[in-house]
């Protein structure tokens, strides 16, 4: 029998949907997460003082307290701080003819440039528990723990399956402006349906906008060829497109580095934004240079430009490199990707539209379980995989980022290698869940996974409380409003998996016949 286009579209939306599903929930989830990037990672350090400086005064004490300790190196990479984060973060990269420390290892090369955390106002080192923070979840939803670059690769294919999954859902639909009022309860199939077209129609623009900036900002990866035939080196193409400053070569001829607060505050006018990043390369050397970018939350654009001054006589080298539309075009795709641009307000929103993409994605996965089960047969094999995969990826992942959460608080804030251990339990918790929920039948695996998680969750906010002096009320009191959203926010993620764990436990409705006009797109 002949198909028809939207037959055919609904074969490809459904299969395209189950093949990519699972680790597309995750993306969805871990990259939903990462809107609170900055307040996730400032929860786990607790330790972090709460000092407000200018981008000026927290340049110059970073780089003075950097030419105390770091004089010879090469590079200084200092992130300012900003409303979001406070503190300066500095990474070091040392000259190639550097000695090595005495205790050093001969066997054991630097592969990576050293972080420094300094106190905005002083410019001297922070002690704070080592975390990996909010960057674990960021970096998850595009890499998938894998090394480079076959996560990223990953995600790419599960983008484009994405993408396509939007369009043929798009073309399937009978009724898509009806089905943004219909959502019909306890109705067994009927009602997965109706969530899923929900769910779908809602959110609809940021769905199709958020998967292609996503397949946007790794495009020179999945791309490459056309900047490998017309650049020797990435480099190039780099100072062509994006304005970055040519390396500096020391000349051996000491020069002292120039203050660095009025080169700062020059950057700010000629950016008519705020700064904030400062590269510092080769200092006390005549050859010194100092590159200062702008703030990538400023604008839609996330790719800032950058002033570049001599570093020994403070001197204009390079001016802000006016992008042509193709690098103006990536940066924006790039900026309403990662959203840096939004304020509190609309970040929130952000926020649970990027719970609703969940939201489609999971009951997606349930409605094809769901569509192909019958109630007098035995499931087959292939019902039975998917439905357990459905639990441990929609029941087990939010068990693995709250334990990724508890871990923090519970693991000795002196401890070695405790970033290393917060991301191994978070895995391990997820695989635990994923595990134990073979023991039970599928709902009350639903269910048991469902409180497991509420219960984990739930105990974020406690063991805050129990283990530093910034607890929900001492928060409140204290006016500290990112320990408070964040406590506050566990415990509504608790409760909503309560909600889900009562009713995934509560009888199955009987399911209505279908109807074709209802399972077309399934």
């Amino acid at each position: 029998m002949t198909r028809s286009l939207r037959q055919s579209m609904a074969w490809i939306h459904g299969w395209l949907g189950l093949l990519a599903g699972w680790l597309l929930f995750a993306m969805f989830l871990t990259g939903t997460a990462s809107y609170f990037r900055p307040e996730i990672t400032r929860w786990m350090q607790p330790e972090l003082p709460m000092n407000r400086s200018t981008a000026d005064q927290a340049a110059q004490a970073a780089v003075a307290g950097l030419l105390r300790s770091n004089g010879h190196d090469q590079q200084w990479f200092i992130q300012l701080p900003d409303d979001r984060t406070p503190l300066t973060r500095v990474f070091t990269l040392p000259r190639a003819d550097a000695a090595p420390a005495p205790d050093a290892n001969p066997r054991k090369r630097r592969k990576r440039a050293e972080e420094l955390l300094l106190d905005p106002a002083t410019g001297a080192p922070i002690h704070v528990r080592e975390t990996r923070g909010g960057e674990q979840f960021y970096r998850f939803h595009f890499q998938l723990q894998l090394p480079h670059p076959w996560g990223r690769w990953l995600a790419g294919v599960c983008a484009m399956f994405m993408l396509a999954a939007i369009v043929s859902g798009v073309v399937t639909h009978k009724r898509i402006f009806a089905d943004f009022f219909t959502l019909r309860w306890n109705k067994g199939q009927r009602s997965w349906l109706d969530a899923h077209n929900v769910s779908a129609v809602l959110a609809l623009p940021y769905h199709a906008v958020i998967t292609y900036t996503g397949l946007m900002t790794l495009v020179l990866m999945y791309l490459p060829y056309p900047i490998a035939i017309n650049y020797k080196q990435p480099l190039d193409f780099g100072r062509d497109a994006y304005g970055y400053p040519q390396d500096a070569t020391a000349t051996d001829r000491p020069a002292p580095l120039v203050s660095i607060a009025p080169l700062v505050r020059d950057a700010e006018a000629r950016l008519h934004a705020p700064v904030s990043r400062v590269v510092v390369q080769v200092p006390g050397d005549a050859a010194a240079t100092v590159a200062i970018s702008g703030a990538s939350h400023a604008s839609l654009n996330a790719r800032a430009a950058t002033v570049v001054y001599s570093g020994a006589t403070g001197a204009l080298l390079q001016a802000p490199m006016v992008s042509g539309p193709a690098v103006s075009t990536a940066g924006v795709m790039l900026g309403l990707h990662v959203a840096h641009f939004a304020a509190p307000a609309l970040r929130w929103v952000l926020f649970v539209l990027g719970l609703v993409g969940a939201a489609m994605v999971g009951t997606g996965l349930l409605l094809w379980t769901t569509a192909r089960r019958r109630p007098s047969a035995r499931a087959f094999f292939g019902l039975r995989l998917v439905e357990r995969l459905n639990i441990a990826a929609i029941a087990g992942l939010p068990i693995g980022m709250a334990s990724y959460l508890l871990a923090n608080r519970l693991i000795p804030a002196d401890a070695a290698g405790r970033a290393d251990a917060e991301v191994a339990t978070m895995f391990y918790a997820w695989g635990v869940a994923a595990l134990l929920q073979l023991v039970r039948p599928a709902r009350q695996a639903w269910t048991m996974l469902f409180a497991i998680g509420a219960l984990v969750f739930a105990a974020v906010p406690v063991a805050n409380a129990l283990t530093t002096s910034r607890g929900l009320l001492a928060s409140w009191k204290a006016g500290d409003g990112v320990f408070l959203g964040f406590d506050l926010a566990m415990l509504a993620i608790a409760a909503l998996l309560a909600v889900a764990a009562w009713r995934a436990g509560r009888p199955q409705a009987v399911l209505a016949p279908r109807r074709t006009r209802e399972m077309v797109h399934v």
